[in-house]
């Protein structure tokens, strides 16, 4: 029986890595029925509010499932992030981001490391109350709650003990924003004493990001604000290799929505040169959100066996290491090519029971 989805293509880059990724969904047999949506920047242009039009919510509404590209959020003015209007309204409390390194396939400076972001989706600054007080002077309000701050880290704690992780670490700036930053703080620990078996630890976030970001091997699953955890994900995923090859979750109690870490890249669009791994790799975390680790599975062993074989996008494209230089489409065929195949050296993926 097929799983209905809903499919945004988004701004930029966004329909050339959708494409590509739903002709590798399509050659796995994926279980899955698409409504494809239009969101994004045609959207607002046509003055629907948060740039989705009433049938695009009514498909969200309807699946459930939302697998989404890139869009683009304008920098300083125009309409607020598309993403934040979706978290909010579907209730996405959680944001997911495995962030793992693929050495020595692809270079990086640390080696192997698997750190799992796990960000608190709807409170922070990003709630998005700004005010003007004065002609020179502005606010942004920070909203914390108890009952969030314990929401995502049982989601944290839970999260470690279904895929068998040792450590979940906390992050917050609780020395200075002592009532909201010390709220997450108390909710992490409150939360970490029903789950004795999974070692728990707290840094403050400017020495705790300096951390991960030269020992990430030594971090497991890390849970933090909405601000911090958007900060850190984007350094631990480049700090693998690539920002691009990252996927990403956001998962509420009753929808879900899996999407690129990366932004919409708009310089590139068009040229057909983009790399669709973090989409492909959200795409993999939706099946196994849907109940389907297997085809999962399939399609994650055939890209490690791609990544192996030196089929590279210009941006992991290296001279030295690399066997050949693709294009967009062409790396999707190299992934179809490769469906049945395991990967040699990198980690093939482990379905939890």
């Amino acid at each position: 029986m097929s799983i209905p989805i809903t499919v945004a293509y988004g701004d930029g880059i966004g329909p050339e890595i959708m494409e590509a990724v739903l002709s590798i969904l399509r050659e796995a047999e994926a279980k899955i029925s698409i409504d494809i949506i239009e969101i994004g920047e045609r959207i607002y242009n046509k003055e629907w509010a948060h740039g989705i039009s009433p049938s695009g919510w009514e498909s969200i509404e309807r699946t459930k499932i939302l697998l989404k590209s890139p869009t683009t959020t304008p920098q300083g003015k125009g309409h607020k992030s598309i993403n934040v209007a979706l978290r909010k309204k579907l209730g996405l409390y959680a944001n997911v981001r495995p962030c793992i390194s693929y050495f020595p396939v692809v270079e990086n400076k640390f080696g192997k490391f698997d750190v799992v972001i796990i960000r608190e989706n709807e409170e922070d600054v990003y709630t998005g109350i700004e005010h003007r007080l004065t002609g020179n002077s502005y606010q942004c309000t920070k909203i914390i709650t108890r009952s969030g701050s314990e929401k995502i880290c049982k989601h944290a704690f839970e999260y470690a003990k279904k895929h068998n992780r040792k450590k979940v670490t906390c992050l917050t700036k609780d020395n200075i924003m002592k009532m909201t930053d010390g709220t997450f703080h108390a909710a992490f620990n409150h939360v970490a004493t029903s789950y004795p078996n999974i070692q728990a630890e707290h840094y403050i976030v400017d020495i705790g990001m300096a951390k991960v970001a030269t020992e990430p091997e030594n971090f497991d699953v890390i849970v933090t604000e909405n601000l911090y955890g958007d900060i850190l994900s984007d350094i631990v995923a480049q700090t693998s290799g690539s920002v691009g090859l990252a996927g990403s979750s956001n998962i509420g109690d009753k929808y879900a929505m899996f999407e690129a870490v990366h932004g919409s890249a708009p310089d590139i669009a068009g040229k057909n040169i983009a790399n669709p791994s973090g989409l492909l790799n959200a795409a993999v975390q939706m099946l196994i959100h849907i109940g389907q680790a297997s085809t999962a599975k399939l399609i994650y062993d055939a890209w490690l066996k791609t990544l192996e074989d030196g089929v590279h996008t210009s941006d992991l494209y290296n001279k030295k290491t690399s066997a050949k230089k693709v294009s967009t489409p062409e790396f999707a065929e190299a992934v179809i090519d490769n469906l049945g195949k395991k990967p040699n050296i990198l980690h093939e993926f482990v379905v939890n029971k």
